[in-house]
């Protein structure tokens, strides 16, 4: 990892961009609509640089990163998208951290018994109670998940008002991946729970997220803060006041708790293994739970440009490439090398969107709608900023397509690309449409089982009913030399999230120039087209959160 090549009097100049209001230019840049790889290696080189220590949510380093993406929209002649006619969209955020001394956990009953933390259960800090406590009897709900889409409702005949539900982690094994992803996330059982009157929740370990996940692993994780928005009214998002407070009880404590129940637990996890939904029961016990949170508030901004559309209508409808310009910041280690520079994830992300900006901002004939370009925060903090934008949009217009990059892999030529979520709208053709212009293929998700269509920050704007895709290199190489699954293997394995996804890495730039310009033809269609994105009438996204429907 090299050393910062950054000189102070740069520093001071760009850092000079925050006490100054930006001026748009009258016209655009001159240019030709080719990417320019070299600035897209200037952008990577600068935001994975060491000065900026990882780009932590509400760091310095990510502060500058932030005023470096401001700088370049204002080159480009991008008007200021975000609040107060700024480019900036400066989100409040609370930091939350478990005193670890402070949990304690109890079940009063027939042969009540305690357990020990962290040994044989976890407690998260709490956003919303620094004193957390609750005191109630339980109710075993299954897996606590309801829908109507699906048929299933473990609450069905039972009543949880004033209790702390019990309920399986994970979802049955026969719901569809993406759908079930949504439907069993742990957002969602709450909703389920407050819903119906519950006041707490403990999640069971099951054998297979055993395997997947060992309890054993969490342990690493215990020290670590969570992070929420907050609101104007002072209430962090996506938070369930009603829900007191919290467990996650490992197998061994699981079993205990059902001792004399009306079936055990050994019972309900054979039903599992034929993917049965165990009945919901109450349990002969109440849980006595308590522990204490630190909070800390912080702020962080999301960056946003706006290329303005030609057309006179069609101009309040945008389209939005977002990428996350934060990461995680430096590791608590012994070792030397402690900044994890992000270089992958995300500066190439946001360097190819910086650079689809600027092929945008050449054109002499705008595109019809208006195009915004969104830097978000907080990604790896729980993808904080999208959703906050999501929900809090600086623009004044519909927001009608979002295009998300996420670490896009640049260290071989891939022949396609993945666009996660195309299946579920007319995006799918759009892109389609595109990767032709551009000389490659799109590829459909390869990897169905993982649930990636909800695991970045374009899910915050399909939440609000946006059509959206999570854009990423493909699995298919250019030479037949080159396995991509077994690059994107090796780098998991070994660069990300790790000090070692930095500038040192082996990028090959003809990867990026192809990846920018499938963005770039992306962009142009999704523009240009004269119908708005729709979600397919039989999609579950569609049907859930969609205001726009079309049949397939």
């Amino acid at each position: 990892m090299r050393k910062s090549a950054l000189t102070g009097a740069f520093l001071l100049s760009l850092l000079g961009c925050g006490t100054t209001e930006y001026q748009v230019h009258e016209a655009p840049l001159a240019g030709v609509t080719e990417p320019n790889i070299e600035n897209i290696k200037g952008h990577m080189h600068f935001l994975a640089d060491d000065l900026l220590e990882g780009r932590d949510t509400g760091s310095q380093g990510h502060e500058i990163a932030s005023l470096y993406i401001a700088s370049e929209f204002k080159k480009y002649g991008l008007m200021p998208g975000g609040a107060d006619d700024s480019y900036f969209q400066r989100i409040k955020f609370r930091k939350s951290l478990l005193v670890q001394e402070s949990p304690s956990l109890s079940f009063e009953g027939e042969d009540g018994f305690s357990l020990d933390y962290p040994k044989d259960y976890l407690v998260s800090p709490n956003a919303v109670y620094q004193d957390a406590a609750i005191e109630a009897p339980l109710v075993f709900v299954g897996y606590g998940i309801v829908s109507e889409e699906l048929a299933h409702d473990d609450y069905q005949g039972l009543d949880v008002t004033g209790k702390v539900v019990v309920y399986l982690s994970g979802k049955p094994a026969s719901f569809p991946s993406e759908e079930g992803a949504h439907i069993a996330s742990t957002t969602q059982k709450r909703k389920y729970a407050v819903a119906r009157g519950a006041v707490g929740i403990i999640s069971l370990q099951t054998p297979s997220n055993e395997e997947v996940r060992p309890y054993q692993r969490s342990l690493s994780y215990i020290h670590v803060p969570r992070m929420r928005w907050v609101g104007d009214d002072g209430i962090p998002g996506n938070v369930s006041p009603e829900i007191k407070a919290g467990a996650y009880l490992n197998l061994a404590s699981g079993k205990r708790l059902f001792k004399n129940a009306p079936r055990t637990l050994e019972d309900i996890f054979t039903d599992l293994d034929d993917d049965k939904s165990p009945k919901g029961f109450e349990l002969p016990l109440s849980v006595n739970l308590a522990y204490q949170s630190t909070h800390n508030d912080l702020t962080s901004p999301n960056v946003a440009g706006i290329l303005e559309g030609s057309d006179p209508v069609l101009k309040d409808e945008f389209v939005i490439f977002t990428a996350h310009s934060d990461h995680i910041g430096i590791s608590k280690s012994v070792k030397k090398d402690r900044i994890n520079n992000g270089a992958m994830d995300n500066a190439s992300g946001v360097s190819v969107m910086l650079e689809t900006a600027r092929m945008f901002s050449t054109l002499a004939e705008k595109p019809k709608r208006s195009i915004l370009f969104l830097a978000v925060t907080g990604e790896e903090k729980g993808l904080l900023g999208a959703d906050y934008f999501a929900q809090n949009p600086t623009i004044d217009g519909e927001m009608v397509a979002n295009v998300n990059l996420d670490m896009p892999l640049l260290t071989y030529e891939f022949a396609d690309v993945i666009a996660f979520g195309a299946s579920h709208s007319t995006m799918g053709i759009s892109v389609d449409n595109a990767t032709q212009n551009a000389g490659i293929k799109l590829t459909a998700d390869p990897w169905p089982k993982l649930n990636l269509f909800t695991r970045s920050d374009h899910y915050s704007f399909v939440k609000q009913g946006v059509p959206a895709i999570f854009l990423v290199t493909g699995i298919e190489s250019k030479s037949p030399d080159i396995d991509g699954s077994q690059v994107l293997n090796n780098f998991l394995a070994t660069n990300y999230h790790k000090p070692s996804d930095d500038m040192q890495q082996d990028f090959v730039w003809a990867a990026a120039d192809t990846f920018t310009r499938v963005n770039y033809e992306i962009g142009l269609e999704l523009a240009n087209q004269p119908a708005k994105p729709a979600w397919y009438r039989d999609s579950f996204f569609g049907k859930t959160f969609g205001k726009h429907l079309t049949d397939k």
